[in-house]
């Protein structure tokens, strides 16, 4: 058995993943009648950005404006190919057309929602609620800012797991999350090394060291660690120091996440990366095994896509010189 070292990211969108290369994203969604659709998004190579991307700290920030930017676009893609299909059945009644709207509606939102609070909106969400949350109830519990550090950071950390729990209870996020565990089987599965078909997919876990879910528990913990060393004397400064610190927190979060990955091979500090593991048992779940199908369609043509436009920028460059 051999492995493979190029490194691949995905995200779930609905009834289909996502797979990003170093040149190209592509995503396959399954239509209600069986065919797969695929969008493929090539990637521009903008100078300044990659630079910052080589920046430790920095990288981790511009990672996640650009992920939800490109992941916006790919859960667009998804929803659309879901309202064509709604669009594709006869006419019904006025009623009914009216409730397919609002049920169209209320699916695009619900995910935008997710992918919004995932990234960037839910970052300002889940380090403020939990410091207005906890002045107001244990505001006189401690002498010492350390214990309350530590109630915010379990506070942002019920938020975070609940919110999760109950969305993941609604049928289109557990379809969704199932979709993220297909993602993360098939990569889990080229990075062992062996054939990409269901049955091997299927034998590999849904869950994945290096995974946005991980991250989010990171920045709770990290934001504990960094906000001890700050010292406030009133609930408007702790609240600016939480949204001054935030990118830093970002950035260390991000450099924890790959670090933990670079260790999920040597014993006992695998076990770091152990948190963020946890919080992926409530964002994935097992797929069927149509929807491993989807994953493993979306992941080769990724391959392949990366594969020809390396070709064609190859070529572009032999006619320059």
């Amino acid at each position: 058995m051999s492995t493979n070292n190029s490194i691949y990211g995905g995200q779930a969108v609905l009834e289909g993943v996502m797979f990003a290369g170093g040149n190209v994203q592509v995503t396959a969604v399954r239509k209600k009648d069986g065919t797969l659709d695929y969008l493929e998004v090539p990637k521009k190579e903008i100078k300044w950005i990659q630079m910052l991307k080589k920046i430790p700290l920095i990288r981790g920030i511009v990672g996640i404006v650009e992920s939800s930017a490109k992941g916006a676009q790919h859960l667009n893609f998804s929803a659309e190919a879901m309202v064509e299909d709604e669009d594709d059945k006869q006419e019904e009644s006025k009623k009914q057309e009216k409730g397919g709207m609002f049920s169209n509606l209320s699916m695009v939102l619900g995910v935008a929602v997710i992918g919004v609070i995932s990234f960037l909106f839910g970052k300002f969400v889940f380090t403020l609620v939990p410091v207005f949350i906890e002045q107001l109830l244990f505001q006189n519990v401690f002498s010492n800012q350390i214990g309350h550090n530590l109630l915010e950071g379990l506070i942002k950390t019920i938020l975070l797991v609940g919110y999760i729990y109950f969305i993941s209870l609604t049928p289109m996020m557990k379809r969704l999350f199932q979709y993220h565990g297909a993602e993360h089987k098939v990569i889990s599965a080229y990075e062992a090394g062996v054939d990409l078909t269901v049955k091997n997919v299927q034998k590999f876990s849904t869950l994945h060291y290096r995974c946005g879910s991980s991250f989010m528990v990171f920045t709770v913990i990290v934001g504990v660690v960094v906000y001890s060393f700050l010292p406030y004397d009133s609930l408007l400064e702790r609240v600016l120091q939480r949204l001054i610190m935030l990118p830093l927190v970002i950035g260390i979060s991000y450099e924890l996440l790959r670090f933990t990955n670079s260790l999920r091979t040597v014993p006992v500090l695998r076990y770091l990366g152990y948190p963020g593991l946890w919080l992926q048992m409530l964002t994935t779940k097992q797929p069927f095994d149509d929807q491993v199908e989807v994953s493993i369609a979306s992941f080769n043509r990724m391959r392949e896509a990366e594969q020809r436009i390396k070709e064609e920028r190859l070529y572009e460059k032999t006619l320059h010189n």
